[in-house]
Parts: C-alpha cells; structure tokens; sequence
C-alpha cells in the first residue's frame, strides 16, 4: 500500500496563504501522476490540481488557477500545493493522490485514484 502523508493546513483569513506537502513513500514515488483534491462538508471529493511525475506537467481546476500552484520535489519524494489569495470558498479537507499508472486530470473522477493521503483541513475566514 502506497503511503501518502500530507502536512500544512490550518486556519488563515481571506487573502492569505498556505503551503500543503504531501510526503510520499519510496513505491508511491514511481507513480505516474500525483495531485490534490478537496472535499467540503455536503460536497463531494473535487479535482484541484495535479503533476505528471516524470516531466513536470501540471493541471488546475478552473476555480483554482492563478492562485495554486502545484509543484514536486524528486530528491525528497514530496508533492507541494502553493495556495495563495485563499478565499472562504476554498474551506474544505485537502487530500493528497497518487496513481501509479494513469494521469490525474481535472476529469478524474476520485474514486478511480488508487492511492490517498488521511487528508489535511484548510479552513479560510472571511
């Protein structure tokens, strides 16, 4: 089983920002794609961003893009996400994904993703 330990949530005001990490073990490491997804009370589990692993190519949710950024570090098998000019609306648990064969596309439905963190909680005041 894959290992996936996320680290970075907390509470901040409207403006602020947050940096999440997700920390991967050795066998996640070789995965294919690596990527973030949130999940607030009543909704169900979104897409928010995601990195091809070998070459660096990143996506984004639309609600997202030009305030996150998702970003990796090989030597420390760690995936970061950025999160700047945090709104009220981007409250929720953020949870850390890994696939070790196929992309995590803004498509991707979550429950077809192998491998998940325990999940971190950012909540944003207004």
């Amino acid at each position: 089983q894959a290992q996936l330990v996320e680290s970075g949530g907390g509470l901040v005001q409207a403006g602020g920002s947050l940096r999440l990490s997700c920390a991967a073990s050795r066998r996640t490491i070789s995965s294919y794609a690596m990527g973030w997804f949130r999940q607030s009370p009543g909704k169900g589990r979104e897409f928010v961003a995601a990195i091809r692993w070998r070459d660096g190519i990143t996506y984004y949710a639309n609600s997202v893009k030009g305030r996150f950024t998702i970003s990796r570090d090989n030597a420390k098998n760690t995936v970061y996400l950025e999160m700047n000019s945090l709104k009220p609306e981007d409250t929720a648990v953020y949870y850390c994904a890994a696939d070790p064969f196929r992309p995590i596309l803004p498509s991707t439905y979550y429950q077809t993703v192998p491998d998940w963190g325990q999940g971190t909680q950012v909540t944003v005041s207004s």
